[in-house]
């Protein structure tokens, strides 16, 4: 639980205002983003407030941890760690999951939250891997099942940058990024703030001239471009090679870089996604200014993975193909931790009321921005 495979950060244009709609529903996402960030800013000040946007830095290492002893502190939870094969169906209605060990847990209502996990393959240059994010075990077999009972399967792609070794960079060809110095937090019960000279500073650099001729010369060798990459992505995140491609007019694009965790030596280059092979991606990140003897401690790269079309989902997020089945968040053709968290929030929320024989809790377009992101996904789909 509390995962961060690509960015650690929270919140941001569109994402903020999720993390607080989810925590005024009772949720947890907002009250440990406020525990456990290394830099809290607010983004856009110089413009005005229907752009701005709370975003934290989050530390990867202390997040997960914090969310883990939540859940273990967690009244009525009980948590199994196993891989789930199949569904158990009879009469289009979902009674429980099978675990690959061949144990059934039997349940009146079943949430899936996959992730990235179904059928994923990694991607860099012509080559393809079987695997989950950060190398971990995938779902094989769960999304031929959900197809055999009538779902359909969309292939969806996305990618993460490199991480660099933080002592290895020369800060002083970038600009420094530092927190925003008040008491900001996404939950409204939060009354510790970490005051802005004790947080972590991100510093800017930029693309340039020699970034660009790279890419644009070696696009036939990243995956994205030479073909192997069926899926689509699921939200406009592009990877390097596409703004380069798409932005031709642009002499430079930003590139952040942020510390990943205070345990760990470890920079996420924001900005820089790509499935160029290994060989292309040391001369990339190395023509960047202040990395040009910076250490690589992993590469980029994109990942493929299976979702449902969500036009097979009501508002509630039970699906219509099964009776008692709910989906949430990468499953559903969504992306992002917080649009995770939302969906997760309100497809909980329901399959407690469809335990206790009450009406769904929908939210209206009016009333929530997560009534607006579910009311597009089962309306619209993701197209």
């Amino acid at each position: 639980a509390g995962q961060m495979p690509c960015n650690t950060a929270i919140g941001g244009p569109a994402k903020g205002i999720i993390v607080r709609e989810v925590d005024a529903l009772g949720g947890q996402m907002g009250k440990s983003a406020d525990a456990c960030y290394t830099q809290m800013k607010m983004l856009n000040t110089a413009k005005g407030p229907g752009v701005q946007a709370l975003r934290a830095q989050e530390d990867k290492k202390k997040y997960p941890r914090y969310m883990q002893q939540v859940l273990r502190n967690q009244d009525h939870l009980d948590i199994v760690e196993s891989m789930v094969e199949d569904l158990v169906v009879e009469d289009g209605v979902c009674k429980g999951v099978v675990l690959e060990d061949g144990r059934v847990f039997e349940s009146t209502t079943t949430i899936l939250t996959t992730g990235t996990y179904l059928k994923a393959e990694i991607l860099v240059g012509a080559t393809k891997t079987p695997s989950g994010p950060d190398n971990e075990r995938y779902s094989k077999y769960l999304s031929g099942k959900l197809a055999n009972l009538g779902f359909r399967i969309q292939r969806l792609k996305t990618g993460t940058p490199p991480r660099v070794a933080a002592d290895t960079i020369d800060y002083s060809k970038t600009e420094v990024q530092p927190g925003t110095n008040a008491k900001l937090a996404f939950s409204y019960e939060t009354t510790k703030f970490i005051p802005v000279e004790e947080q972590d500073t991100c510093w800017l650099t930029y693309t340039n001239e020699t970034i660009h001729k790279l890419i644009l010369d070696n696009l036939d060798k990243s995956s994205m471009y030479s073909g192997i990459v069926k899926g689509v992505g699921p939200r406009y995140c592009p990877s390097i090679e596409d703004k380069v491609v798409k932005f031709r007019d642009k002499e430079r694009h930003q590139i952040f870089l942020e510390p990943e965790s205070r345990e760990m030596n470890s920079i996420y280059v924001q900005g820089f996604s790509t499935s160029m092979p290994h060989d292309i991606q040391d001369k990339m990140v190395h023509a960047l200014p202040g990395l040009e003897n910076c250490k690589i401690l992993k590469y980029a790269y994109a990942i493929e993975y299976d979702a449902i079309d969500p036009l097979q989902l009501k508002p509630s997020l039970e699906t219509k193909v099964i009776k008692n089945l709910f989906t949430a968040g990468q499953i559903n053709g969504t992306s992002g931790y917080e649009e995770a968290a939302g969906q997760g929030m309100i497809a909980g929320i329901n399959a407690i009321h469809k335990v206790r024989g009450e009406k769904p809790l929908i939210l209206r377009r009016d009333e929530a921005y997560l009534g607006v992101l579910i009311d597009d996904l089962v309306t619209k789909g993701t197209k």
